[in-house]
């Protein structure tokens, strides 16, 4: 045998070192494919993560349709010990101001940064244009809320019925124009309704069945909407629903004040 001459040994193990190079090629690119397909669904998914963060105002918090419909109340007990509504006097909405310090100032509220996938925009939004009417009181005397949340930068007027909010450099979709209680709903949308907890959360405050803003204790919490008779909710009042002319009332500790009951809304 010459040395140019191989034997069929030596052929077959060539033969074989070619079919293992072969297969390992195979395998590289098989694992090259696996990657770029599971690099290209990541890259989809964080696509559709952005756009929803981006359309909900950096907030994943899903939009909500519940309405006074989806509140459970119980009947108010006889047996229920209450004390009649503190004084009041007229605001510039045409509803009344109750006397008592504010439940807080506007230190901790939103700046024009979306809160909750609500937007401060640098006009009013008002596809969407409801009114809830809010009433806190600790250990039965009343806590004012403030005019101003959710309005940063507001410029308030000052009318022969108190001080009312004209301007601000942005509205959020929940705000207050006056110290009545009234929290104002102007959006942009139609479908989509808001709640009392991100009302809160505009304001910077904590809201739960224990917590209201810096109060915290045992709670009572009264909710009525036209059509429904007023009732006692016992869940976590930053559930409830805003919407046209509902009425909600905290109580924190006790006395317990009979639920206020606004008849005449003016031309809210």
């Amino acid at each position: 045998m010459t040395s140019g001459t191989k034997s069929k040994a030596q052929r077959r193990a060539e033969l074989q070192r070619k079919a293992a190079e072969r297969r390992a090629a195979e395998l590289r690119a098989k694992r090259a494919r696996q990657a770029f397909r599971y690099g290209g669904a990541v890259l989809v998914v964080l696509v559709i993560v952005i756009i929803v963060v981006v359309a909900t105002g950096g907030s994943s918090h899903p939009p909500s349709t519940k309405t006074a419909a989806d509140v459970k109340t119980k009947p108010i007990p006889a047996s229920l010990q209450m004390i009649a509504d503190p004084p009041t006097t007229a605001g510039a909405e045409g509803i009344p101001i109750p006397k008592g310090a504010k439940l807080a100032d506007l230190s901790t509220t939103a700046t024009g940064q979306s809160v909750e996938g609500i937007q401060c925009n640098a006009g009013e939004k008002t596809v969407t244009h409801v009114h809830t009417h809010l009433t806190i009181f600790v250990d039965g005397k009343a806590r004012v809320i403030p005019y101003g949340v959710g309005i940063p930068g507001y410029q308030a007027v000052q009318t022969p019925d108190g001080p009312f909010v004209e301007t601000g450099s942005c509205f959020y979709w929940l705000h207050t124009h006056a110290e009545d209680g009234i929290i104002h709903v102007e959006s942009p949308s139609a479908s989509e309704t808001f709640t009392l907890g991100q009302f809160f959360a505009e304001w910077g405050l904590p809201l739960s069945s224990t917590q209201v803003g810096p109060v915290s204790g045992k709670e009572t919490v009264f909710f009525t909407a036209p059509g429904k008779k007023v009732g006692i909710y016992e869940g976590d009042p930053a559930n409830l629903p805003l919407g046209s002319h509902y009425q909600i009332q905290i109580d924190v500790g006790t006395p317990i004040v009979k639920p206020v009951n606004i008849t005449s809304w003016g031309e809210l």
